[in-house]
């Protein structure tokens, strides 16, 4: 088991990582009859795009020498209706103070766009990938 969920009520849940104990929070979005004090689930599902992503790239950064850290993510998740569903993430990408080979970009780009989570979520889920570096 991964994880254990606690619905606390009030369109609240806790969720549990089981192998480290930390805890996450979710509400439901007021958009959606909840309080929106905290992420609530389809704010997860865009935000673990962008860690996974980052992950991937970080472990690609690793294997290839390049320093990755700093690099900063703006995610911003665009839902549609009828069905209520994420219709668009978009990941903003802002890479370090670093001048980046066009060979570690691509390198980095290729791993960020092949991460699970990329490749998990349904073909009609847009993802809008902007990568921001630095100009010689």
């Amino acid at each position: 088991m991964t994880s254990k969920v606690t619905y606390l009520g009030g369109l609240r849940t806790e969720c549990v990582h089981l192998r480290s104990g930390q805890t996450i929070i979710t509400d439901a979005p007021i958009d959606n009859n909840g309080k929106g004090e905290a992420f609530s689930p389809t704010d997860l599902t865009a935000t673990s795009l962008g860690t996974c992503m980052v992950t991937i790239m970080g472990i690609a950064a690793d294997n290839h020498n390049i320093n990755i850290d700093g690099t900063v993510l703006e995610i911003t998740k665009i839902m549609a209706s009828d069905p209520r569903r994420i219709s668009s993430v978009e990941v903003k990408l802002i890479m370090p103070d670093s001048l980046y080979s066009s060979k570690e970009q691509k390198i980095l780009e290729t791993a960020a766009r092949t991460c699970p989570v990329a490749l998990s979520l349904h073909t009609d889920l847009h993802q809008v990938l902007e990568f921001v570096w630095k100009k010689a």
